[in-house]
């Protein structure tokens, strides 16, 4: 199964786990507009994915042939340091579910989302794919990283001994439309965001951003990360990982004058280094990724801004 992919067609059953969040719901829209009609979706109070009688008996009756495994607990340093039970059960639970019961109905392809945290804290730079499980996870994260990696793990076992044709692929950092702005369990753009737009409707003279500020990291739009996976789905089938990244990192000063830039937000930013920085880079090697023809197109500045566009007009319906 390494050496060939199935490829889509338009009238295909797909499934999109997760459609309403940031990845999924990037991932739905890009399908719907490259024409992939007949997805396949189901709300957290429709289909609870940690069920797993629930979830066999939904592959069992709607039979997709394509899954996206976007579903998922994620959130930031805060959020993973307080609660890091139900990130490694509740991930563990919805892999565990789906590509079993994906395995069992027959399922044609299935493509897991991973995370870049993955990759062992200090490992080189940029992060290659082969780094993984070759040193110790960052510890603000390890819990969802442990599950994330299992994950990958499921993927080639059932590939290796059913021949289930299951690919692993790690995005970096990701924001855009539909991303989380709850300020306790957001990742550190879109809560940069939110924190620079309240500064500025209350006046605020300074804000205080987490850590030194020196930390690097990557980013990628959702729309380009949903892009390179339907890409993927369409021209990979292999056991090796692919990491799916910008090419680019900035520090995370340097994102905040961007963010602040891009909300018109003028006052002055300090760091707390009373605060935990985690990892002190991420960036991701997409070389694997470039190999196979895939190039990001959404520049980070332009990116932000369109994301606050939509922060903006969906302020009714935002995640509180």
């Amino acid at each position: 199964m390494d050496s060939a992919t199935t490829r889509m067609a338009p009238e295909s059953r797909i499934f999109v786990a997760g459609h309403r969040g940031l990845v999924g719901s990037a991932i739905s829209r890009q399908l719907l507009a490259s024409g992939y009609r007949r997805q396949i979706a189901r709300t957290h109070a429709e289909l609870d994915l940690e069920n797993q009688a629930a979830v066999e008996t939904f592959f069992a009756a709607q039979r997709p042939e394509y899954v996206f495994l976007a579903a998922g607990m994620v959130g930031g340093i805060h959020s993973n340091e307080r609660c890091p039970a139900p990130f490694i059960y509740r991930n563990l639970m919805i892999e565990a579910n789906v590509i079993h019961a994906a395995w069992r109905h027959g399922v044609r392809k299935l493509c897991f989302l991973g995370s870049s945290c993955i990759y062992p804290k200090l490992t080189e730079q940029p992060m290659k794919e082969d780094a993984l499980l070759s040193g110790a996870l960052e510890p603000t994260n390890e819990y969802y990283a442990v599950a994330k990696i299992a994950g990958i793990k499921l993927c080639q076992a059932y590939r290796r001994q059913y021949g289930f044709d299951a690919i692993s692929v790690m995005p970096t950092n990701l924001y855009g439309p539909g991303d989380n702005f709850n300020l306790d369990n957001s990742h550190v753009l879109p809560a940069m965001m939110r924190r620079f737009h309240e500064a500025k409707l209350r006046g605020d003279a300074e804000v205080t951003i987490w850590g030194t500020g020196t930390p690097r990291r990557e980013f990628l739009h959702a729309d380009d990360l949903a892009a390179a996976v339907i890409y993927l789905m369409q021209n990979y089938s292999a056991t090796d990982i692919v990491n799916i990244g910008s090419g680019e990192d900035i520090t995370i000063r340097e994102l905040a004058g961007i963010v602040a830039a891009a909300v018109g937000y003028t006052g002055r930013i300090f760091d707390d280094p009373s605060k935990p920085d985690g990892t002190p880079r991420k960036l991701l090697d997409s070389s694997r990724l470039r190999a196979l023809g895939w190039q990001p197109r959404i520049p980070l500045v332009d990116g932000i801004r369109e994301t606050y566009r939509w922060f903006i007009a969906n302020q009714g319906t935002l995640r509180a």
